[in-house]
């Protein structure tokens, strides 16, 4: 891939009229000023602005050689840095946790015993730290985060894992983020380190409707319809002590034209199978399901509402 070459936006920037009373700062088409507005984004409080100077402060230059600036596009953003709440989002903000997921209505906020905010451990500062393997339900509700459209959902998630998948895990499957409101075969975004492989393989998977891809439900890891969709990376830069950017674009799902990419530090890895069948959601159950069956550390997490460019992936992985 080529590299990009980068204008300075923040020298030719021209200003933008200011709030009476605001102080301003522009980099690109970007205002940063006082009075919380951010080019058309209402920043509601101090903690979306560090969100947007932590996600988007070191690749201010590249902003340049974008059509659509992916702050624009940001619907949540959790960095966990002193708090476990999402600092960007219109939906409830809170993480939260049950015995398991067939309890989630039972939900309350807060960590499991075995998953602690630790202190400097992150990549900029703190991370969630998943001591021993994850049984639990661990959530942030889907609703208002993220823009879910059964006709056509187009998104991006992007994520920092800290591990060694061979050392660290425990045995059987392991999905550090899941997106769905019933289970990982059935209207669901993922990702997972496979149990049997050695060494382990990591693999992308998107599924609609269980009744349509496979409705007698038959065991998906025998099911070549399941197998042969996955978008499967077998050597790949996880390592303790080192942070790895995962990042995930679809769009149309639902459509019948649903197609959906996995990078890994900004690099294009691998494409799932085609996506046909429609996705249904039961809204209240939405959940951005965090490191089930993970062991390591999880950070800074990131939701847009459209798909980014691989020249976008690759500047916020730097």
């Amino acid at each position: 891939m080529n590299q990009p070459v980068f204008a300075d936006p923040c020298r030719a920037a021209k200003p933008e009229a200011q709030t009476p009373g605001a102080t301003s700062s522009t980099c690109g088409n970007v205002t940063n000023s006082s009075s919380g507005n951010m080019n058309g984004i209402i920043l509601t409080d101090a903690g979306e602005q560090r969100t947007m100077n932590r996600l988007f402060g070191i690749p201010c230059l590249a902003l340049a050689a974008f059509a659509a600036d992916p702050r624009q596009a940001l619907t949540f953003h959790a960095p966990f840095d002193g708090s476990t709440d999402a600092t960007t989002g219109k939906g409830d903000r809170r993480l939260y946790t049950a015995a398991s997921y067939k309890v989630q209505r039972d939900a309350v906020p807060g960590l499991p015993p075995d998953v602690e905010l630790a202190k400097g451990q992150g990549r900029k500062g703190d991370a969630l730290l998943f001591k021993k393997k994850n049984t639990r339900a661990l959530f942030f509700k889907a609703k208002d985060n993220l823009h879910f459209d059964p006709r056509n959902w187009t998104g991006s998630i992007v994520f920092w894992l800290s591990l060694d998948p061979e050392t660290d895990l425990e045995p059987g499957f392991c999905d550090p983020i899941q997106v769905t409101d019933k289970a990982y075969n059935d209207s669901a975004i993922w990702v997972d380190f496979t149990k049997d492989d050695k060494p382990r393989h990591f693999r992308l998977g998107v599924f609609g409707s269980l009744k349509k891809w496979n409705p007698e439900n038959l065991d998906a890891n025998k099911f070549p319809a399941f197998l042969n969709r996955l978008a499967v990376v077998k050597k790949y830069p996880f390592a303790k002590g080192k942070w790895t950017q995962v990042a995930i674009t679809f769009s149309g799902l639902g459509s019948g034209k649903g197609e959906a990419k996995l990078y890994l530090n900004g690099k294009h890895q691998a494409d799932a199978g085609a996506i046909t069948e429609p996705f249904e959601w039961d809204l209240t159950l939405g959940a951005i399901r965090l490191g089930v069956g993970y062991v390591g550390l999880f950070d800074d997490l990131a939701i847009y509402n459209r798909v980014l460019t691989p020249a976008e992936i690759e500047a916020l992985a730097r």
